[in-house]
C-alpha cells in the first residue's frame, strides 16, 4: 500500500511577512515603553528632589524670622520684616459706573470679571496702579499655604490661548521648561519668592476664576478699614482666600 506522507501546509508568505512585522511592531513598543518609563521615574526623582529643597528652603525662612523677632524682643526692639514682593488681588465689584482709569488698569491686571484674581509683582508702578483703582479690588499678601491652594486648587494654564487645568506636569514642563519650570512647585516657588522668571509664570496662568466667599461680603462701598472690603487688607487676605477657594 503506497502511503502517501502528509505534509504540513505551506505558510503563505503575506500572513509570514504580517507575523514578522508585528513581532517587530511589537518589541519596538515594549521598548519604547520601557524607555519612557524609565526617563518618568528619572523625573519624577527630580521633581521630588526640587521639592524637598525648596520645603527645607521655606522652612529655614520661617525659622530666621522667628529667631529675629526673639533676638529683637530680648533687646527690646521691633524687628522689621522685609516688604512683601508680591500681591495677589482680587476684583469685587463689576461693570456699572467703572472710570476710564480704574477700568484700564484692571483690564491690565487681567480682572475683567467679578471675583477674578491675579498675583501682582510690588513696586513703584504696580503700587501706584492698585491705589487708582482701589474701590473696586481688594488686596493683600499671600501666604505659602493660599499660593499653594490656589494653584492645586484652582490653577488653569494659558495653552494656545486655551484655558487648560493643571491636572500633569507635563502641561507646565512642555510651556515652561526654557525657564528652567518643569513642575508645579516650581511654579509655586517662582510665583511666592518672585524669582527672575515671574512675568513669564504669572503670563502663562490663566487669571484665577474664584467664588463668592461663604458668608457673602461685608460692604463693598467701604474700605477694609472701614469695616468694609476693598482696598488692602495685608495678611487678612488670606482668610478671604480660604472662602472663596
Amino acid at each position: 500500500v503506497n502511503m502517501v506522507a502528509s505534509k504540513t501546509p505551506k505558510v503563505p508568505e503575506s500572513l509570514a511577512k504580517r507575523k514578522k512585522q508585528t513581532a517587530e511592531n511589537k518589541a519596538k513598543l515594549l521598548q519604547a515603553t520601557h524607555l519612557r518609563n524609565k526617563a518618568k521615574k528619572v523625573k519624577r526623582q527630580e521633581i521630588f528632589k526640587r521639592a524637598e529643597g525648596y520645603a527645607k528652603e521655606y522652612s529655614k525662612a520661617e525659622r530666621e524670622l522667628i529667631k529675629n523677632r526673639r533676638d529683637a524682643r530680648k533687646s527690646g526692639n521691633y524687628y522689621v520684616p522685609a516688604q512683601p514682593k508680591v500681591a495677589f488681588v482680587i476684583r469685587i465689584r463689576g461693570i456699572n459706573c467703572v472710570p476710564p482709569k480704574p477700568r484700564k488698569v484692571m483690564q491690565l491686571l487681567r480682572l475683567r470679571q467679578i471675583n477674578n484674581g491675579t498675583f501682582v509683582k510690588l513696586n513703584k508702578a504696580t503700587i501706584n496702579m492698585l491705589r487708582l483703582a482701589e474701590p473696586y479690588i481688594t488686596w493683600g499678601y499671600p501666604n505659602l499655604k493660599s499660593v499653594k491652594e490656589l494653584l492645586y486648587k484652582r490653577g488653569y494654564g494659558r495653552i494656545d490661548n486655551r484655558r487648560v487645568p493643571l491636572t500633569d506636569n507635563t502641561i507646565i514642563e512642555d510651556k515652561m521648561s526654557r525657564c528652567g519650570i518643569i513642575c508645579m512647585e516650581d511654579l509655586i516657588h517662582e510665583l511666592y519668592t518672585v524669582g527672575p522668571n515671574f512675568k513669564r509664570a504669572n503670563k502663562f496662568l490663566w487669571h484665577f476664576k474664584l467664588n463668592t466667599p461663604v458668608g457673602g461680603w461685608r460692604k463693598k462701598a467701604n474700605h477694609f478699614v472701614d469695616g468694609g472690603d476693598f482696598g488692602c487688607r495685608d495678611d487678612m487676605i488670606n482668610p478671604l482666600l480660604r472662602k472663596m477657594i
